[in-house]
């Protein structure tokens, strides 16, 4: 593993369902590799992973996180009969459907079993599942006293329903219960809003499923970070065939990062700031009380990004369901190739011979260069 002593590293976990296995299994080959967290940011399913991992003991994380991903594929089945793609791209509709008729165990039911509790739930009224199950299964795997010791910073987005405002829920600022979590995951119209301190929460995912922003857009910057971004849904694709393709294509580009546009405002925003920094250091001490001056002292610094990226790459039986398809041949697929594209980023030549970025940020995007080489 190369690893540079000053930085600080952080795990970025993007929404996506039941895709999220695979940043589960990328945080194996992380933990296995010895990286450890400073930072979680996460949102949607990516929330959820990241609090198992911010609120389990080191030894326990890996566990945790395989007993939710064993516990949410629990109710489908894992095999399907016959060969090819089409056989298994059916089964995987097959069971999506399942799922959203039956529910998802340690996460969600189905509402319509109860029809009854709608007129005294507002809740009820407005979405189709109901999240107790995820409540529970948060309780029982998540520390949350361990959470808000800062052991490990944990920021999640949320949206305020009412103003229709971005919110970070973050243990520098709050103490976290449950609530905060489920917020994160609430998206519409399948979860209600979860209510917390008199406002109503959805998905961060409807406004910003990446949570990159809240790393590099923040004042926070105060040393050199790594940042493993891990994505579930790819901005690129190809043009649709029919009109299941097109609903699974619109889901990629609305949920995808726009990391290129992140880290060039990011690079351009940090040219500034070292800028600021290396001035300061050539004022006269006249001019150090100078009103601008001290502006430029407060947004100067000279620290670097290191950001790798990794983005779950569909098999081409996946369509628009494969977010809520839990199926365990699925999940278990999902967390090896997690797995996988971290132990091979990790020990491709570029990282291993990484050194400290000098022009503010530098990505890598290992993955998706060895698929280049392997097709050329």
């Amino acid at each position: 593993m190369s690893t540079i002593p000053t930085e600080k590293t952080v795990l970025v976990f993007q929404g996506g369902g039941a895709l999220g296995a695979y940043q589960a299994g990328a945080y194996e080959a992380l933990h296995e590799a010895g990286i450890r967290p400073d930072w979680l940011a996460g949102i949607s399913i990516g929330a959820i992973n990241s609090a198992i991992i911010a609120g389990s003991p080191v030894n326990r994380r890996v566990d945790n996180l395989r007993t939710f991903w064993h516990r949410v594929s629990s109710g489908l089945p894992g095999h399907f009969l016959g060969n090819g793609d089409v056989m298994r791209k059916w089964f995987n509709e097959s069971s999506a459907f399942l799922g959203s008729m039956t529910g998802v165990p340690g996460f969600f039911k189905p509402r319509a079993f109860k029809p009854w509790n709608i007129p005294g739930d507002p809740m009820a009224a407005i979405s189709l599942y109901d999240t107790e199950p995820l409540h529970e299964t948060l309780v029982d795997l998540v520390d949350f006293d361990l959470i808000n010791s800062g052991a490990i910073r944990l920021s999640l987005g949320a949206v305020d329903v009412v103003s229709g405002n971005f919110n970070y829920f973050d243990n520098n600022h709050c103490a976290f219960t449950p609530k905060h979590v489920a917020a994160s995951g609430a998206l519409p119209p399948g979860f209600a809003p979860i209510e917390i301190d008199g406002k109503y929460y959805w998905d961060g995912g409807i406004v910003s499923n990446t949570p990159l922003q809240r790393i590099l857009g923040g004042p926070e910057l105060e040393s050199d970070l790594c940042i493993f971004q891990i994505d579930l849904f790819s901005a690129k694709g190809q043009l649709p065939k029919d009109l299941f393709d097109v609903q699974a294509r619109e889901k990629e580009i609305r949920f995808s990062s726009r990391t290129r546009l992140n880290t060039d405002q990011f690079r351009k925003l940090q040219t500034i700031r070292m800028a600021a920094s290396r001035l300061m250091a050539k004022l006269p001490d006249e001019l150090m009380n100078d009103p601008d001056a001290r502006l430029l002292e407060k947004i100067g610094n000279d620290c670097a990004v290191t950001m790798v990226h990794l983005i779950y790459r569909h098999a081409d039986y996946e369509g628009q369901s494969k977010d809520y398809e839990f199926s365990r041949l699925s999940v278990e697929e999902h967390w090896k190739a997690g797995h996988d594209d971290v132990v091979r980023t990790l020990n491709h030549p570029d990282w291993q011979s990484r050194t400290r970025p000098t022009n503010g940020i530098r990505v890598f995007d290992l993955c998706e260069k060895h698929e280049r080489e392997r097709k050329s």
